[in-house]
């Protein structure tokens, strides 16, 4: 018996929602009076191993092979397979990544697995796992509980603090993924990457999103929304509104249909506060609403509120923070 928990690699390293979940794990693993177990797979696992060491995990586990140098999905399912058996795992936690979800659904489905997907909290409850997820655009939150011996579930990111790093401690134990090349089904053509450097949206602690009301000149109103972000080392984020539009590609779109964010700041410039967009934001710790319309919605559900042209405020707000901040 032990919880488990994927340690996601990018090709930039170690994805740091893991690590949330990890130190989430830790606590579920004390409640259970049971060890947490980090298990990396890939073709290099050594920087990320040595990461979940540093963040606590109990155990280690490494599954490395040529075969894992790429994410593919059979493969990287059948590495954890493999790993939850050397470790008894009968909890398997995940961030809620693209990758996450995938791996997460599938492994549950090979499993014949409880699956509770993009959960907002855990806990032990009588000694066994209670998932909370949000439901009805986060308007209810609803306990999973589950029936069978191995329970899987991925995390909706942020939804942890990080974990403090200490030194490495734990035991580090290598695993053979029995992956070979003939048990691959997908067969890996080409990578594009469109990273551009930019902040990731679900890894932020603080966006700024433009929306709606950039449409009186939207190249002028997303660079304002951008340039403000620069001066706070924020992402940009964008309404579904705006991204239909033209306005800006849908990797920055906020929302159900979009990606779901839960930072420490979130400013909303000339979004009006649609229910779908609630749904990706409104779990952020502080919402700065910046309309014209002072009946927008968006103000209901905002800490703070600014009536005015995006247009001004926006250049006002970016000055005063360059220089408060120096």
């Amino acid at each position: 018996m032990s919880v488990l928990v994927w340690i996601e690699q990018s090709k930039s390293g170690p994805v740091a929602n893991s690590f949330e979940v990890l130190g989430k794990a830790r606590e579920i693993a004390s409640a259970m009076g049971t060890q947490s177990v980090a298990a990396v797979v890939g073709g290099d696992t050594s920087v990320s191993a040595a990461e979940a060491g540093r963040y606590g995990a109990d155990v280690v586990m490494t599954l490395s092979s040529p075969v894992l140098a790429d994410f593919r999905l059979s493969a990287y399912v059948k590495a954890l397979r493999a790993a939850i058996d050397a470790a008894g795992a009968t909890v398997v936690l995940m961030a809620a990544t693209v990758r996450g979800r995938e791996v997460a659904a599938m492994l549950a489905g090979e499993l014949d697995a409880g699956y509770a997907p993009d959960v907002v909290d855990l806990r032990v409850d009588g000694g066994k796992l209670v998932a909370v997820r949000s439901v009805y655009s986060n308007n209810i939150l609803t306990d999973v509980t589950f029936t069978s011996p191995v329970q899987v579930v991925s995390v909706r990111p942020r939804s942890f603090p990080m974990p403090e790093a200490g030194a490495a401690g734990g035991e580090s134990k290598a695993v053979d993924p029995g992956v070979s090349e003939g048990d691959v089904k997908e067969t890996l053509v080409e990578v594009k990457s469109t990273d551009s450097g930019e902040i990731s949206l679900t890894d932020a602690s603080i966006i700024v999103s433009g929306g709606r009301g950039v449409a009186q000149d939207p190249a002028k109103g997303f660079e304002l929304v951008a340039q403000l972000a620069s001066v706070l080392g924020a992402a940009v984020g964008a309404s579904r509104a705006a991204v239909d539009a033209g306005y800006i590609p849908y990797k920055h779109q906020v929302g159900q249909t979009g990606k779901t964010v839960k930072p420490d700041l979130y400013i909303a410039a000339g979004i009006s506060g649609a229910i779908q967009h609630l749904a990706g934001m409104g779990g952020s710790k502080i919402i700065v609403a910046i309309n014209k319309d002072g009946e927008a919605p968006i103000f209901e559900k905002a800490n703070y509120g600014i009536v005015g042209d995006l247009y001004q405020v926006l250049p006002a707000l970016s000055a005063e923070f360059k220089k408060r901040m120096g």
